[in-house]
């Protein structure tokens, strides 16, 4: 009786309408039967909003439908095709991901660099062109004056025929806010309507997805429209944040969505995760031209699991997404980032030291920004200025274009002003930073420039650069953490290399006026090229690049470490113990002593673990790291476990 009972309960599922799905006549066999139990149940196999997936059930679904498929391409040619065309979907979704993300990444630097003109002038020839596009084509053109041309006109002089002037300078102070507000309020108010997921740089979340957590609508269609329309909004009305950390989402957004179109990956959350994983790595190629940094920041910084297919298919995706981006050329330069350099002239030793105090800062103004960014997130959030996001992006937005318009340095876009402090100066130069005193008997060639004495330009860039550092500082710990897409990494390396460029500077000078001090007097010679400030601003940008670290005041080389809640009891004088609470696994990864190995290596393989406790009735036997796992693979392949290194 019992079976007829366990078939009398499945036909009273809800999903069981069809009475005749069960042919009684058949019920000896169990093929309808198990057909039946096949179905898919509500709710079952899927997961909710704010869930963590299941790593092991979803590997096993995957080895599911591969055995399905490796055993009916035996059946026919067709079924064979099917498996090929499953093989190389992967492939096929990588390739899309690569070719969608390198397109939106140049669509987006294009953009940008036109709005950011816009808000000064408009290019009568073709209003679609940037204030340098527009001076590309121009006969009237001179090397002196390579910004100015006919086509080129500010707003100043297309409203009322002036150019220069207290009343043309308040006309483009003016409009040059109102374009700024207006792509402010557009922004914030598209991410508050449509797509609330789409602020923030993303990249935190992201990671969050990739170890298994489920947020819904965070990689949508939505998320990815408005993302790309807001950034380009955000950095071209002179915000002080970046696009570099957002277009990692972007890029995972196009790796959800091309992921949805295949079943191998929409119908199972590990394998997406997979693509996912390729995908960062493709956003970050994009952003800096880095397609092997891309796949080792996806491979150390954000993933969670990441097999070896998955790292071909992330550098082949980096790589299509580099080769897109480098084809659309949206900087002019053939390359994939606008602050590219090639320095000729080696560093020496004695500039270990300045370089040790740009590292200094770089901490400093690490810890600054991250303590008072908290503070200010905080406060954001207990008072009522959390309830107005759109009122604060515009105060923000106001208070940045009011400040950044008198200054040039903070004017311009801020990766123009990188690519500015990074370039050695040479013949072709005519930045303020290379008004240097020229000697009319050097001979030199034009790629090793001898250091010379500074002109008037250079100090008044120099006193303009500082006040655009004090203001970058500031004004960054507001910006950062608004309803917006907004990215850190170029912020940060703005402040790095306008600190760095002022000391190297500074050093050039002073290895020019005293190159007999002892210091410099072994490698800096009269007429020769001794400093490259430019250097300096790349490591400069490179210090000021937000690890947080934590530490606890009064701990000792000998204080007591302790992993309880409360301190345990010291003799009087002792140091203050160290307490490791917080960083303490409180519920680690068990398995029984009955547990097949085969399951614990894919466990090993599935979750990266490093160790794994045996229990058996709730008590420790012992624990198995992941060095045993690989003696015992190796002693599966016939191989002496004891001859194999183990790092």
């Amino acid at each position: 009786m019992m079976p007829q009972l366990a078939v009398t309960t499945i036909l009273e599922h809800p999903r069981a309408k069809d009475t005749n799905m069960v042919n009684t006549g058949d019920m000896n066999g169990s093929g309808n039967l198990m057909d039946f139990l096949d179905e898919p149940f509500p709710d079952v196999g899927t997961y909710e909003d704010f869930h963590t997936i299941d790593w092991l059930r979803e590997k096993s679904r995957d080895t599911d439908r591969h055995r399905k498929i490796t055993s009916k391409s035996k059946e026919s040619i067709w079924e064979f095709i099917k498996s090929l065309l499953d093989a190389w979907s992967g492939w096929v979704v990588m390739l899309k991901i690569g070719l969608l993300a390198g397109t939106l990444a140049g669509v987006i630097d294009l953009a940008v660099d036109w709005m950011t003109d816009l808000k000064e002038g408009v290019c009568l020839s073709a209003f679609w062109y940037s204030h340098e596009q527009c001076c590309w084509t121009s006969n009237e053109t001179t090397f002196e004056d390579r910004g100015k041309c006919p086509q080129w006109q500010k707003w100043s002089e297309l409203l009322v025929n002036q150019s220069e002037g207290a009343s043309a300078y308040i006309l483009n102070y003016f409009l040059y806010i109102m374009w700024a507000l207006c792509f402010a309020f557009l922004a914030v108010s598209l991410v508050r309507v449509f797509a609330p997921y789409a602020c923030g740089s993303g990249i935190p979340e992201i990671k969050t997805i990739l170890s298994g957590f489920i947020i819904r609508g965070y990689l949508g269609k939505w998320t990815l429209l408005i993302k790309t329309v807001t950034l380009v909004l955000v950095v071209s009305s002179g915000l002080s944040l970046g696009k570099e950390g957002p277009l990692v989402h972007v890029a995972c957004c196009c790796g959800n969505f091309f992921s949805s179109l295949f079943s191998k990956y929409s119908k199972n959350e590990g394998k997406r995760r997979e693509v996912l994983s390729a995908a960062a790595a493709a956003g970050v190629s994009v952003a800096f031209g880095a397609p092997i940094g891309g796949v080792l920041f996806s491979l150390e910084e954000v993933s969670y699991y990441f097999p070896l297919k998955t790292l071909w298919r992330s550098f082949f995706a980096a790589l299509v997404a580099a080769f897109t981006l480098r084809s659309i050329n949206p900087f002019g330069n053939s390359r994939l980032v606008l602050f590219y350099v090639e320095y000729h002239t080696p560093w020496y030793m004695a500039e270990l030291f300045p370089f040790i105090l740009l590292g200094v800062f770089g901490g400093l103004w690490g810890t600054l920004f991250i303590r008072c960014n908290i503070a200010w997130c905080r406060r954001r959030k207990t008072t009522k200025l959390g309830k107005y996001p759109v009122l604060e992006v515009i105060v923000v937005t106001a208070i940045t274009a009011i400040i950044a318009y008198p200054n040039p340095y903070t004017r311009r876009s801020t990766s123009e002003l990188i690519s500015e402090l990074f370039n050695d100066c040479g013949a072709l130069e005519s930045s303020q930073l290379c008004d240097y005193i020229n000697d009319p008997n050097m001979t030199r060639p034009v790629d090793d420039i001898p250091d010379r004495p500074a002109g008037p330009g250079v100090y008044t860039a120099m006193w303009q650069l500082a006040l655009a550092l004090i203001f970058k500082i500031i004004i960054t710990i507001f910006t950062f953490g608004m309803k917006i897409p907004s990215g850190l990494f170029i912020p940060s390396m703005a402040v790095g290399a306008m600190a760095g460029r002022m000391v190297g500077i500074g050093v050039e000078q002073v290895a020019y006026h005293h190159h007999d001090w002892i210091i410099f007097r072994n490698w800096c010679r009269p007429g020769a090229d001794c400093v490259t400030p430019g250097l300096y601003a790349m490591v400069g940008a490179a210090a000021c690049l937000e690890n947080a670290r934590q530490r606890q005041d009064g701990v000792v080389s000998n204080s007591i470490v302790h992993f309880t809640e409360d301190p345990p009891e010291l003799p009087p004088n002792s140091p203050h113990p160290l307490k490791l609470r917080r960083i303490l696994n409180l519920s680690p990864f068990t398995v029984t002593d009955h547990t097949p190995m085969e399951t614990v290596v894919d466990i090993f393989r599935k979750l990266g673990l490093r160790q794994c406790l045996v229990t058996r009735s709730g008590r420790l036997l012992g624990i198995i790291t992941k060095k045993d796992v690989l003696r015992h693979m190796a002693q599966m392949a016939n191989q002496d476990p004891e001859s194999i290194m183990f790092n």
